[in-house]
């Protein structure tokens, strides 16, 4: 009921009023006049009630304006701030998408700075040669200007004289004629060592016929739904700046459908952001406190199965006496690929290879096998050793 409709009923109230006082004057009866009176009281109570009850409806209806006006306000600023954050998350995939493609950039220019560096090389090479092939050729024609005036000489020789030159030229003729039967034999040894050494790998070769399967690193993780995004990120990006914090690898939520990517440089803090990314999506509960929780034991358990990896590397060669850093070290390769190869297995492969190689040369196996699985230990040690793999691997070995 608004202002109108209240002051309809005042001016009702009014008119009734009016009307009994007017039946007053004219009929001049005193108990007209009283009854007139009773329902002039009673008509003015129904208007005080009627306006009491448009007053209260009045208020109700203000207060549900404001109470509407509040929740429209909340609801404004709840959308405000999810836009604002939806916007913040976007801005942080476009700026992560853009190191990325800086990356490639780089990467790319480095491989072209390499392609212009080894054009360079070669055409200096060519020009190297172009060069001992002139003097080469100014070489030649200088002997054919030799070789006539000698010949002219020899012409007006005596025959004692010319029996002389026949006899040096000949000697010089037969040491040239054995120093190529020297290198044609020189060859022939070479050829023969060379076929004889292949034999013996191929033979060492088929007696160890391991299955080789290319392994590469995978880093990415599969969503169950696209949902799981949200709860990876958290709240404000508690989550995945707590995850990222803990497993030291940054984690790239893109457009990829249900999948994550996970990008580190370190492959065993990689596979430990992994399986730990995999046991809070079964588990449920996301939030910093259970990241911790599970990656400190995802840790641990990463911990004994490189030390496992390392003990059964060992087993399967029959080495012994091995120290336990190295042990550790030759477990962390099974998380290391060099050209796409997973150094463990390679490793192996090489240790079996050299026993085998060993045996048939008459050498220490044992030795050879232990040379052979140490002979990549250097690229276990992380990047921030400086230096080659192998001088790393030698000072490792000797300590």
């Amino acid at each position: 009921m608004n202002t109108s409709t209240v002051l309809i009923a005042v001016l009702a109230a009014l008119a009734i009023g009016l009307g009994v006082y007017v039946a007053f004057l004219l009929s001049g009866k005193k108990g007209t006049l009283e009854k007139a009176r009773a329902d002039a009281q009673a008509e003015a109570q129904k208007a005080a009630e009627i306006l009491q009850s448009s007053r209260k409806e009045a208020a109700n209806i203000l207060k549900e304006a404001a109470l509407q006006a509040k929740d429209h306000l909340l609801q404004v600023k709840i959308d405000f701030e999810k836009e604002t954050r939806d916007r913040k998350n976007e801005l942080s995939q476009l700026e992560k998408r853009l190191l990325q493609k800086e990356d490639q950039f780089d990467r790319k220019n480095e491989q072209v700075e390499a392609r212009a560096a080894e054009y360079a090389k070669r055409e200096r090479e060519i020009a190297e040669q172009d060069r001992k092939l002139e003097a080469a050729q100014a070489d030649l024609d200088a002997r054919l200007a030799a070789t006539r005036v000698e010949l002219e000489r020899v012409a007006g020789l005596s025959a004692e004289q010319a029996k002389a030159e026949i006899v040096e030229l000949i000697a010089d003729e037969a040491k040239m004629e054995a120093g190529k039967k020297i290198r044609v034999m020189d060859e022939e040894f070479k050829e023969e060592a060379t076929q004889k050494a292949r034999k013996m790998i191929s033979l060492a070769v088929q007696r160890y016929a391991a299955d080789y399967v290319a392994e590469h690193v995978v880093s990415a993780v599969p969503l169950p739904s696209e949902e799981m995004k949200g709860r990876i990120i958290g709240r404000e990006g508690r989550n995945i700046r707590a995850f990222e914090a803990a497993t030291g690898i940054d984690v790239i939520i893109d457009d990829t459908p249900e999948a994550v990517i996970l990008s580190g440089f370190n492959p065993v803090r990689r596979e430990i952001a992994r399986i730990s990314l995999t046991r809070l999506l079964q588990d449920g509960r996301i939030h910093p406190a259970r990241i911790e929780e599970t990656v400190e034991k995802v840790s641990k358990e990463m911990e004994e199965t490189i030390r496992e990896a390392g003990e059964q590397a060992l087993f399967d060669l029959g080495i012994h006496g091995v120290h336990a850093e190295l042990v550790k070290l030759i477990g962390r390769l099974k998380y290391r690929t060099s050209y796409g190869q997973n150094i463990y297995t390679h490793s192996l492969e090489v240790a079996f290879l050299c026993g085998m190689i060993a045996s048939e040369l008459g050498l220490n196996a044992k030795v050879a096998k232990r040379a052979g699985l140490l002979h990549d230990i250097g690229k276990a040690v992380d990047h921030e050793v400086e230096g080659p793999h192998a001088l790393i691997g030698a000072d490792l070995a000797r300590k």
